[in-house]
Formats: C-alpha cells, sequence, structure tokens
C-alpha cells in the first residue's frame, strides 16, 4: 500500500473533484457531523469543494492537505487563516475527513500532524477546530495534544436530521 500526503491547488480540487465529492458523501453517508445532512447527493457533495473550498484556496487563505493511498483520495483536512487582524496569530481545522475504507490505518494523524506543521511554517500558533461531542475523532484530538475550551449543547443537528448534537470546543497551542 502505497500512501502520499500533498497539498491540493485549485486546479487540484478541479481534476479530482468526482474523487473530493465522494470522500465527502462518503463521510456523511457513515455519520459524519460536518455540516451536512441527508439526503446529501453527488451534485451537494461536488458544489462545497467547488464554492467554498475552491474560491478559499485559491485567494490563499486556504490549505487543503489530502492523503492518497494508492493514487486515490482516501482523505483531506483543511486549514484556514482567513482571520481578523487581531487573530493573525490563528487558524481554525475544517473537514477533517478519512473515507470509511481507509480508517484505522493512521491517516487522520498524519494528516493532522502534517496541518500543525503547516500552520507552524505560517507562522500560526494556535489551532482551533470543533467535533461532535462524543465522536470518534475526540480521542484523536486529544490524543494529538489539543485541549477541550468547552462545550456547546444542541449546537448541530445531526447528519439524519432526527436529533441535535452537541460540540466540543478544542485549541492546540504550538
Amino acid at each position: 500500500m502505497s500512501i502520499s500526503l500533498r497539498h491540493f491547488s485549485s486546479t487540484d480540487i478541479l481534476v479530482r473533484l468526482p474523487e473530493l465529492g465522494a470522500l465527502l458523501q462518503d463521510c456523511v453517508h457513515d455519520g459524519a457531523s460536518i455540516g451536512f445532512i441527508l439526503p446529501f447527493d453527488a451534485s451537494a457533495s461536488q458544489a462545497f469543494w467547488t464554492d467554498n473550498v475552491l474560491p478559499a484556496v485559491a485567494r490563499g487563505v486556504r490549505l487543503l492537505l489530502v492523503v492518497e493511498v494508492d493514487g486515490r483520495v482516501a482523505g483531506a483536512v483543511q486549514l484556514d487563516w482567513d482571520t481578523n487582524p487581531n487573530q493573525a496569530h490563528r487558524a481554525e481545522v475544517r473537514k477533517l475527513l478519512v473515507a470509511p475504507a481507509y480508517r484505522r490505518l493512521g491517516l487522520a494523524r498524519q494528516l493532522m500532524l502534517a496541518l500543525e506543521e503547516q500552520a507552524r511554517l505560517l507562522p500560526r500558533s494556535l489551532l482551533t477546530l470543533d467535533t461532535r461531542s462524543g465522536d470518534h475523532a475526540e480521542p484523536l484530538y486529544l490524543s494529538l495534544g489539543y485541549l477541550v475550551a468547552g462545550s456547546i449543547p444542541a449546537y448541530a443537528l445531526a447528519p439524519a436530521g432526527d436529533r441535535l448534537d452537541a460540540t466540543t470546543i478544542m485549541y492546540k497551542q504550538l
């Protein structure tokens, strides 16, 4: 198995749009609480990449890191540093995704460690993120040294649309 990690440019996003769309769609259909609810089709998934991620990457205020397994998109994470002037030391971790078929291989950890290295190079000294409280990603973030700032109850509608889930706000000083 060949694993590689790389930055995706706006051109890469367009060229690999079907794979990125499938990654997001697979994660949402698997229950990931990442901002979308079911039904969630391929066109809505691809629109996220073209309407949200691509413009920010093109403006140079967001980094898209992608992990490939045997040349196929297996996961992604974003580093967003489009902040106000008084927050130029901070960046936000967005949408850590690993396709269900590629979980338990350490890909999420590799993505996060690479993201942190890129944040240091910007330089950014504080990373923030939010994750569904009790989600399987929470222990990963804790193991990487992220601290819990707090929890907000009934923060977001679950992907199935059947309940409101709490979110945990986390941070890490680099």
